[in-house]
């Protein structure tokens, strides 16, 4: 074993959770994340969904601000900018509201 309690729910650091007693649209993101780390990809998926998106986005983050930093560009900035702007879009907008709340129920209906 790795330290690490996928399934135990002693420890918290969600304030909704602690407070509603519903856990939140991200709870088990850092399980699911470890998961991952485990190579426990089904388990991931499980626990919740978000932390395949997190976990990409935590792989890929530093390298691309390391390249943006060594080559003086700043086109993780840019990205942003633009990915701002298309989010503002009702049409995209809408849709990921829309995971987010699946999503909740989600870890709802597994008491997370």
């Amino acid at each position: 074993m790795t330290g690490f309690n996928t399934t135990n729910n002693t420890v918290g650091v969600c304030v909704f959770k602690k407070i509603t007693t519903i856990p939140c649209p991200s709870c088990g993101t850092t399980r699911s994340i470890v998961s991952l780390l485990q190579g426990h990809f089904s388990q991931a998926l499980y626990t919740n969904p978000l932390g395949i998106v997190v976990f990409v986005f935590m792989l890929v983050l530093p390298f691309w601000i390391l390249a943006d930093f060594f080559l003086k560009k700043t086109t993780l900035f840019d990205c942003y900018k633009k990915t701002e702007i298309w989010l503002r879009k009702p049409q995209i907008t809408i849709p990921l509201i829309l995971l987010v709340l699946i999503n909740w129920i989600w870890n709802i209906i597994k008491q997370l």
